[in-house]
């Protein structure tokens, strides 16, 4: 048995800038991740949007921590030169009766903090974007882009700097909580196993951190959600971007749209639609895309974009959001400490979909003073 101060459980954008949090605050931590790679569920499977804030509960930790985190995410990309754009998005009303909902987003953005929020008729928005078609539109000057596979490197490389450690094909199979700390059972990549004794763990295993806590010995299980997983599928364009800012359509139910995003390179790719999945766990995935599902697609983006050709989007690539409720109603983040379950040194991350890419830094500081 190893004794470890800090065990970091998932390597994707959450726990990498938790690790990060919690070893420049001076503590020893080891980040065990099962796959091969780092980020290689929800963190580099999503738009790669920075959000600015705008269509959460006031006073809702997504509402909050986006905000604080996107302020905190463009200073640590210009830090560290990781590739991003300001490029601002447009939320496009197709018909006057949409323009209603235009104004509902608008009063919950201002109340949100984002007070940057523009009111554009039809000719303003047009103007700005010649290919657009719409009543009406907000302009979001403070959304953008990012390469979150840079995100993702840079915040391992800050973690490792400040002397964490990373082991790969590293699988949780097993977690007792006792009054020595947390004992965590580690199948490794070899086929053997180890036990971690921890004074301090965090579950931010994304899609499996409710599958993980349910593993944990001593924990209330009435404190663990139940996981609901939505697929979204993405399309690419073929041919040149249409646009040079994001569009997005009003909100549906279980998402926002099927909105047309740019990355780094430029490339025009729209998504993600919302699929339910009727899975059990999150091993059972298919991230394959259905390329019948573009049929739905052509008559969304035809409303905003009229010139859209016949057969212009190919199969891109889908992300599976872990939603703690079933059908379109959202629920907050869960970041759950020893105050709501009573084991002394575990944070469990629970339900941190969209906009937890924006909100990483602010979460990853939440976590550090969790277990300060």
């Amino acid at each position: 048995m190893d004794r470890v101060d800090c065990v970091v459980v998932g390597a994707g954008v959450i726990g990498l800038a938790s690790a990060r949090a919690l070893a420049l605050a001076g503590h020893e931590v080891v980040i065990v991740e099962s796959q091969t790679t780092i980020g290689s569920g929800t963190s580099s499977r999503n738009s790669e949007v920075i959000h600015a804030g705008i269509y959460y509960p006031s006073g809702s930790l997504k509402a909050q921590l986006c905000v604080a985190g996107r302020h905190m995410l463009y200073r640590y990309c210009a830090e560290h030169n990781i590739p991003h754009r300001r490029c601002g998005k447009l939320i496009v009303a197709a018909s006057a009766a949409q323009c209603e909902g235009l104004e509902r987003i608008a009063a919950r953005a201002l109340a949100n903090g984002v007070d940057d929020l523009q009111r554009l008729c039809a000719a303003e928005a047009i103007a700005l974007e010649p290919q657009l078609a719409c009543a009406a539109a907000l302009l979001s000057p403070s959304t953008g882009i990012i390469d979150s596979h840079v995100l993702l490197q840079q915040l391992l490389a800050d973690a490792e700097s400040a002397g964490a450690m990373i082991a790969l094909q590293s699988e949780v199979i097993a977690a007792r909580c006792d009054g020595s700390g947390i004992a965590l059972d580690v199948a490794t990549p070899d086929g053997g196993q180890t036990t971690l004794l921890a004074k301090r763990v965090v579950n931010a295993a994304g899609l499996a951190a409710p599958r993980l806590a349910r593993q944990f010995a001593g924990l209330p299980q009435d404190c663990v959600p139940q996981a609901f997983f939505s697929k979204g599928n993405y399309f690419s364009l073929a041919g040149k971007a249409p646009f040079s800012r994001l569009i997005y359509p009003l909100p549906e139910a279980g998402g926002l749209g099927v909105h047309l995003t740019l990355d780094i390179g430029g490339q025009a790719r729209f998504g993600p639609d919302v699929e339910p999945l009727d899975i059990e766990d999150e091993r059972q995935i298919d991230y394959r895309v259905d390329a019948a599902r573009a049929a739905r697609f052509y008559a969304s983006i035809r409303r905003y974009w009229p010139a859209l050709a016949d057969d212009a989007l190919q199969p891109g690539y889908s992300g599976v959001r872990p939603k703690l409720t079933q059908g379109g109603e959202d629920r907050d983040f869960v970041i759950q400490g020893p105050q709501q379950h009573g084991i002394d040194g575990l944070v469990n991350l629970f339900g941190i979909e969209s906009p937890g890419l924006t909100a990483s830094l602010a979460i990853g500081q939440q976590v550090g003073a969790l277990l300060a």
